[in-house]
């Protein structure tokens, strides 16, 4: 399948803060992604955000969840390092200490995926942000981190290291909750919710993607597969994570080009990494329907996800 001529520069310009496979960098420069989520009745959301990191090139992925989810995910896959500090139990300064110890150790953490409403996990979620927004970190917000956000959005207004990856139903909620009528001019929805909270970045999830930091306006409509099935969502989490990992990587020197003067502008990273994401999920989709039809599920796309970046990003890729 060929890249869309729409598509190149910008996938050119998200290739450029990928960071290059070199002896010279130690275990984690390329990308620790944390994921917030895991409840006790869901445990499959954040395995799917997490292993996509690192199938897509994240050096490390950590799984921040419910204790009783924690030893369900650790028997999904031995790569991934899951923390279950997220107790119904424990002290909300006591699961904050233990929050922050993990959170200052990643460049970027994924907020949502299994994440429940439950007030315990709700609550963790709000002082996980609080932690990385602290430390300057770049988060992901989705499912039920959405639910967070549409309750309380002081929670990341303004904090423009943020995306937003809200599905149909979800983008409407926030519409309302920012005053915005979901049923509005559909090209420039995704502009006014970004600008409305702050100009963070938004990721509206559709038949085409629409991507915008409240100024800037991209569409992804990368074809994707035809089967809807759970879990898709979480791919597409999980890639953004990594690549605003390697977002975080960049700005720190390691990457494609350090030639400050003509670096990529650091208020583009999150939008770029969203637009990045949603092509290598819509891919994953297409490729894993392709195989399996109307059998499709999430784990058929964890297959397809390093296929899905040497198709955009490798050293063949036709950018």
């Amino acid at each position: 399948m060929s890249i869309p001529q729409s598509a190149k520069s910008l996938l050119k310009e998200v290739k450029r803060f990928i960071p290059p496979l070199s002896g010279e960098l130690h275990k984690g420069q390329a990308g620790r992604v944390g994921v917030v989520g895991g409840s006790r009745d869901y445990t499959g959301a954040p395995y799917f955000s997490s292993f996509s990191a690192m199938r897509l090139g994240a050096d490390l992925a950590h799984v921040i969840c419910d204790p009783e989810a924690g030893t369900v995910i650790k028997g999904y896959s031995p790569d991934l390092i899951v923390h279950r500090v997220i107790s119904e139990d424990a002290a909300p300064e006591k699961i904050e200490s233990l929050l922050s110890g993990i959170i200052e150790r990643l460049h970027i953490i994924v907020v949502g995926p299994g994440l429940g409403r439950e007030d315990y996990m709700q609550n963790a979620a709000r002082t996980a942000i609080q932690l990385a927004k602290k430390q300057n970190q770049y988060i992901v917000i989705d499912a039920d981190g959405l639910f967070l956000v549409g309750n309380e959005p002081d929670v990341i207004k303004g904090y423009k290291r943020a995306v937003l990856t809200p599905n149909v139903v979800e983008f409407a909620r926030l519409c309302e909750k920012m005053g915005i009528d979901s049923k509005g001019d559909p090209d420039s929805l995704a502009k006014q919710l970004a600008s409305a909270l702050g100009n963070v970045t938004v990721c509206q999830k559709g038949q085409t993607d629409i991507v915008s930091n409240g100024h800037e306006v991209l569409k992804c409509d990368i074809t994707g597969g035809l089967k809807r099935s759970g879990g898709q969502g979480d791919v597409l989490s999980g890639s953004i994570g990594c690549l605003l990992g390697w977002a975080k990587n960049y700005e720190e020197g390691v990457g494609r080009d350090t030639n400050k003067e003509q670096a990529v502008p650091t208020e583009r990273l999150p939008l770029l990494a969203a637009y990045g994401g949603a092509c290598i999920a819509r891919h994953c989709s297409n490729r894993a329907f392709a195989e399996n039809g109307r059998s499709m599920q999430a784990s058929d796309m964890l297959k397809q996800v390093g296929k899905a970046y040497d198709h955009f990003f490798g050293d063949n890729a036709q950018l």
